[in-house]
């Protein structure tokens, strides 16, 4: 399977058009995880290297055909001094697939705090992917070949009261990356579409359901790597109605608080017949 590399390569076509590259994949439509992280790429290209991505807000408007390469329309809504707005909207066939918006800021001195990383198994005491024979694991093994994900079991989940549904994941780039701290970030773009509708999904444990990555958004808080060990500490606060509301944050080993992510998505009954 594609590498990170090759899943969030893009071409430029025009000043603000670019073109997204295609990779080989077993899903029936385009990761979301590739259009977020290929969009942010392009909205980055458009952006002084003094300017930090710190927020994205987009929606997946149609699925995306994973043969085909995705063509991406950046506009540049505002150039400041201390913050810069990209929208990007990615296309296929003529017709808008995702759009998002993306913030850039220089960085700015102010009062500093975060919440606690919870108490969780280190990813060493859990089994890689690669040892575990079940149908699912294995399927995502070959997906995702380069991203080691070491799902906490559930009987040894942190909890938090009150929380309706928790799942919390490791999970790091099983090879070395480039230094570019915004490669990080756009890699980060990425994998975090990966196992977070997962967490709607622990209390209804075999209930058949079409699931699908509605809106996402994400804040990038603190510097990080993503090939080293992150936690992704998930929730889904509500479901009903088809869709689920789920929320992440993520962790380095130090304790940092580096993201955090909200998304929407579909959790459709399936009908018989």
């Amino acid at each position: 399977m594609a590498t990170i590399e090759e899943a969030l390569e893009i071409e430029r076509l025009e000043r603000d058009i670019f073109r997204g590259a295609s990779t080989k994949t077993q899903l029936p439509r385009t990761f979301g995880g590739q259009v977020a992280g290929q969009a942010l790429v392009a909205a980055v290209r458009t952006v002084e290297p003094r300017y930090q991505v710190h927020s994205l807000h987009g929606y997946f408007l149609r699925p995306g055909n994973p043969t085909e390469p995705t063509v991406y329309l950046v506009e540049r809504i505002r150039d400041g001094r201390s913050f810069t707005t990209r929208r990007v909207t990615g296309v296929q066939e003529g017709e808008a697939i995702f759009t998002m918006s993306a913030s850039f800021h220089v960085g700015d001195a102010g009062p500093t705090h975060q919440d606690e990383m919870p108490k969780v198994p280190l990813p060493e005491e859990l089994p890689d992917a690669k040892t575990e024979l079940s149908p699912e694991r294995l399927w995502r093994m070959r997906e995702w070949e380069h991203w080691d994900i070491r799902t906490i079991p559930q009987d040894r989940v942190s909890r938090r009261d009150g929380l309706a549904s928790q799942q919390q994941v490791w999970f790091r780039y099983r090879h070395a990356l480039p230094d570019d701290p915004l490669f990080h970030v756009c890699t980060l773009a990425y994998m975090s579409d990966m196992t977070l509708l997962g967490s709607s999904k622990v209390t209804h444990p075999g209930e058949p359901t079409q699931d699908a990555s509605l809106d996402h958004a994400m804040w990038f808080l603190r510097p990080f790597r993503a090939d080293e060990w992150l936690l992704y500490d998930q929730n889904s606060p509500s479901a009903g109605f088809g869709r689920a509301l789920t929320g992440g944050r993520i962790f380095d080993q130090r304790g940092q608080l580096v993201a955090a992510v909200v998304q929407e998505g579909l959790t459709r009954t399936l009908r018989e017949g």
